[in-house]
């Protein structure tokens, strides 16, 4: 008699737990404009048929350029091109000779040149857009310190005056006023329009020009 037991084959097989991460990180050489994207946690069991995944992609719009901010808005008070100390403007063309102190309003900056037409400092102010009109100027006078007549409370350390404004002001260098002790602008707001007429500059710049400048100097105003 043949007896054959019973005969039991069992397979099992089990993929399991397959987990696949990965992250990427990219940017463009304009450090304005990041992209990123993540894929994370996939996965597939077979026997049980389950699956999963997520992605996740982020996307940073790059800002716009000076000039279209410019454009978008056009009242703004705007330093362009991004000129600073470091990388100041060139002296302008045909901005006359000799020991003399040049303006050029379209850039809100101003140079020193001594006799030699060497230029010895060159710096950001602020001032109003057209004042005052382009042409050639003498100091007319100078004061340590002096106060507004047409704003109270408003005082400025060493001004330099050249000119007359539009209602009959006196137009000037001098440093950032200050009304009832606190500053009207920052230093770092230097470079745009800001001014009511005169030219307002760091306490350092308006220092150097006073102490450069003495009446007769000769002073042009650059559209």
């Amino acid at each position: 008699m043949l007896k054959i037991g019973k005969i039991f084959l069992a397979t099992c097989i089990s993929v399991g737990s397959i987990g696949l991460g990965v992250e990427v990180n990219g940017a463009s050489n304009d450090s304005s404009t990041t992209t990123s994207t993540t894929v994370a946690s996939s996965s597939t069991q077979v026997g049980g048929s389950t699956s999963s995944s997520s992605s996740t992609t982020s996307t940073v719009v790059p800002a716009p350029t000076a000039a279209q901010t410019a454009a978008q808005y056009p009242n703004r008070a705007l330093r362009f091109p991004p000129y600073t100390r470091l990388n100041p403007p060139q002296l302008p063309n045909k901005s006359g000779t000799g020991r003399r102190i040049i303006y050029k309003n379209n850039l809100q900056w101003v140079w020193v040149v001594d006799a030699q037409n060497n230029v010895v400092r060159v710096m950001p102010v602020s001032g109003r857009r057209g004042v005052p009109t382009p042409g050639e100027y003498k100091v007319n006078s100078q004061s340590l310190r002096s106060y507004s007549l047409d704003f109270e409370g408003v005082w400025f350390n060493n001004m330099t005056r050249f000119a007359l404004g539009p209602e009959g002001g006196n137009i000037g260098f001098h440093a950032i006023p200050t009304k009832n002790g606190k500053p009207l602008q920052t230093e770092d707001q230097l470079g745009s329009f800001q001014g009511s007429g005169c030219l307002r500059m760091s306490p350092e710049d308006a220092k150097f020009v006073y102490n450069f400048a003495k009446p007769g100097t000769k002073v042009v105003v650059l559209p």
